[in-house]
């Protein structure tokens, strides 16, 4: 794989950052609140991507060792306090609780040591983390400025840092697959897994009434803003939870890549079972085995960033050409 060097992720983590800045601007956003919320966001964000950088993951640790994943999780509080501190929100109760949210993960790490991947504080870490990234949008008061629209962002950005920290830093997960680049046949895994799910989904999706094609022709100005949004904030997320740490420790902790994937997905399929309407048992069929096609994906190319862009697509082309009934 031709992993991008830091140089090249910088690079375009200042263009999100600029095409953000520069949004919210014409939004009519300013001041002193938006300048803290912005650094913020832009810290978030630069530890999300960096760390999927060529070596930048094995710098720090052979730099700080697990000390590393300790002085990341404290950067992550400090800018968030920068945030409530430039916003005029400061409350010891929104403090207590982001810093649960980056800690508590770090706490179970540290308790597993050298213990090998797949330690009960592994997966009560993941299923802590997951729960932030999933219900997110309802600790609103976490992030007031600017009335609540950026929580689930910011809140999924904070749960990536705390990830991050926890596996890739202090216990130093191995086979994650945390990387930003290309490598060897590659297109025809992502567009070949994506045409395979298509194949099954639309089909079923329709004879079950849970989607009707409907394009929404008039929204597709908004289409290079949202899909970038999507991959960001929801498809690499869940892929770097689900794929590389979720399949990858339960394939490591049962010795079967089958059993893994198979739970995985499972898994995956059934953490939708919220979406749109308890219970909602046909997003949780479709999201298995679109989970099935993710994980498939990920293990042959060894990359979330591969699972992640099949991820992104399926969500943008549902989005506009579907209607979810």
């Amino acid at each position: 794989m031709n992993q991008l060097s830091a140089w090249a992720v910088l690079g375009i983590w200042a263009a999100v950052c600029l095409g953000g800045a520069l949004y919210a601007s014409w939004q009519g956003y300013g001041g002193q609140a938006f300048a803290a919320t912005l650094t913020c966001f832009a810290f978030l964000l630069l530890v999300m991507m960096l760390l999927a950088a060529r070596g930048v993951a094995d710098g720090m640790n052979a730099r700080f060792g697990p000390a590393s994943g300790v002085l990341l999780g404290a950067c992550s509080l400090l800018v968030y306090l920068l945030y409530l501190l430039g916003s005029g929100n400061v409350l010891w109760s929104r403090i207590a609780v982001a810093a649960g949210l980056i800690f508590v993960p770090l706490g179970l790490a540290t308790w597993a040591g050298n213990a090998a991947a797949g330690a009960w504080q592994d997966f009560a870490s993941l299923l802590g983390i997951w729960v932030v990234v999933k219900f997110g949008n309802r600790i609103w008061h976490l992030w007031p400025y600017p009335e609540g629209k950026l929580a689930h962002v910011m809140t999924v950005l904070v749960a990536v840092s705390a990830a991050l920290a926890s596996f890739l830093l202090l216990r130093r997960a191995k086979g994650v697959g945390y990387s930003i680049g290309w490598g060897r046949n590659w297109g025809l895994y992502i567009v070949g897994s994506f045409v395979a799910f298509a194949c099954v989904a639309i089909p079923t999706g329709t004879a079950m009434h849970f989607i009707r094609f409907e394009p929404q022709w008039t929204r597709w100005s908004n289409y290079a803003g949202l899909s970038v949004a999507i991959l960001l904030f929801t498809a690499w997320p869940e892929e770097l939870l689900f794929r590389g740490l979720l399949q990858n420790l339960l394939s490591k902790a049962s010795k079967s890549d089958l059993a893994g994937w198979w739970t995985a997905s499972v898994l995956f399929g059934f953490s939708h079972i919220t979406n749109m309407g308890f219970p909602n048992w046909r997003y949780v069929i479709l999201a298995t085995v679109a989970g099935l096609f993710y994980g498939w994906t990920w293990k042959k190319t060894g990359s979330i960033f591969a699972s992640a862009l099949v991820h992104a697509a399926v969500d943008v082309v549902w989005h506009f050409l579907f209607k979810t009934l």
